[in-house]
């Protein structure tokens, strides 16, 4: 069994960090994928308990007064946060655990958690990250907007992370993530 590790994905919305992390489940059998609650309406075809603890804003401000969350953050107007017990117990359990939570959220784990590893995906361009989103059709023009500057505010911060990689071909991307969660899962403490 190797020993359990804390990482972080992060990047804008539309940078393919959902995609890459299916991707990884699937190539590294010891992941654990942990599942966000959150105050956002589900998209179409997005069940409760499947993609996301969707929550009522007094249930998840709840939770925040219990501290029952690793870390929240508020993301285009909704609130995102990482239920606390599951990750101690897999942690303990040996699991590589995979966050995709967005900055802010990144920056919380890692002044709790500092042994944590931050991984931060990136567009090839913000032309890209744009057609991507207009892609999904299920977005308001004024809901993109607000992800496009969110996508400047997370890019400033990308320095931040311990591994910066650019989903420009996602297998390429896939490989380099597989090596770097490997190469950290590896390593003797």
């Amino acid at each position: 069994m190797r020993n359990g590790n804390l990482f972080v994905i992060s990047g804008p919305s539309g940078a393919g960090k959902g995609t890459l992390v299916a991707r990884l489940a699937q190539r590294v059998p010891d992941v654990w994928v942990s599942r966000s609650a959150t105050t956002r309406a589900p998209r179409e075809g997005e069940q409760d308990g499947v993609q996301y603890d969707f929550l009522s804003d007094a249930q998840f401000q709840k939770l925040v007064d219990e501290k029952g969350f690793l870390e929240w953050a508020e993301y285009a107007g909704n609130c995102y946060g990482t239920p606390l017990k599951s990750i101690l117990e897999q942690l303990e359990a040996g699991k590589q655990i995979v966050l995709e939570i967005d900055v802010q959220g990144a920056l919380q784990v890692r002044d709790k958690m500092p042994q944590a590893h931050l991984v931060f995906i990136e567009p090839p361009s913000m032309e890209e990250l744009e057609r991507r989103l207009r892609g999904r059709g299920t977005e308001e023009d004024e809901v993109i907007s607000k992800r496009m500057e969110a996508a400047r505010f997370e890019l400033s911060h990308k320095e931040d992370y311990d591994m910066r990689l650019v989903n420009d071909d996602l297998d390429r991307a896939t490989d380099e993530l597989v090596a770097y969660i490997d190469s950290c899962a590896s390593e003797t403490r």
